[in-house]
């Protein structure tokens, strides 16, 4: 059987690749990062409720030190009630090259050379580590250092494909968690929440549509 690492956080992007590898027989080894994000505690929570029930327990892997003192929002939680929030206090720099390397190296480990993300081409919080022509970069190099190699099923898709295909596949989209500036529960105005849920709106007119026709 063919195993892989993935990249889960209990969000719907990792969600929903995590229900294509195991439709597909895939041994998955979910692998989660507590890099000290506010909401570590809610996403490992909905990490080990929405994976498909048949699939490897999470490891959680602990890599807060790195951002200690960060003043990025999404580590130090703000007060929605009083702060303003833009953009660019969402950013925490070279967090999915870190990624990347701790995955890589976590991978060839358990001697697995597949590692799977849920990465999006999304560059709405100036994440731009996280856009297509990064993960495109990240390619070459990657080839240039060792054995494993990345894939990133949704890295040129849209968040309303994403949604399309976890509906597709029985993700439980409601319990899936990827809010940027609330801890406890989604805010509905970080640029994640937005994303979603214009996404959600966007895939239900398409079925909709589908189904009329």
């Amino acid at each position: 059987m063919k195993k892989a690492v993935l990249l889960a956080s209990g969000g719907l992007d990792s969600t929903t690749v995590a229900y294509g590898l195991f439709a597909d027989g895939i041994d998955v080894f979910p692998l989660f990062f507590d890099y000290g994000q506010h909401c570590v505690e809610t996403e490992w929570g909905r990490v080990n409720e929405v994976l498909p029930r048949d699939m490897r327990s999470p490891e959680r892997c602990d890599i807060s030190d790195i951002f200690k003192g960060s003043t990025s929002r999404l580590i130090k939680e703000a007060n929605l009630w009083e702060d303003n929030v833009a953009d660019d206090d969402l950013y925490v720099p070279y967090r999915t090259l870190l990624f990347f390397a701790a995955a890589a190296a976590r991978a060839q480990t358990l001697g697995i050379f597949d590692v799977y993300t849920g990465f999006i081409n999304s560059n709405h919080a100036k994440e731009i580590d996280c856009t297509a022509e990064f993960m495109n970069q990240m390619d070459g190099l990657i080839d240039n250092i060792g054995p494993v190699r990345f894939t990133s099923p949704f890295r040129f898709s849209s968040k309303t494909t994403v949604v399309e295909e976890a509906l597709r596949r029985g993700v439980p989209i409601g319990r899936t968690f990827s809010c940027q500036a609330a801890s406890d529960f989604p805010c509905g105005a970080c640029p994640n929440c937005v994303e979603r849920l214009h996404a959600l709106k966007d895939a239900a007119v398409v079925i909709s549509k589908a189904q009329v026709d």
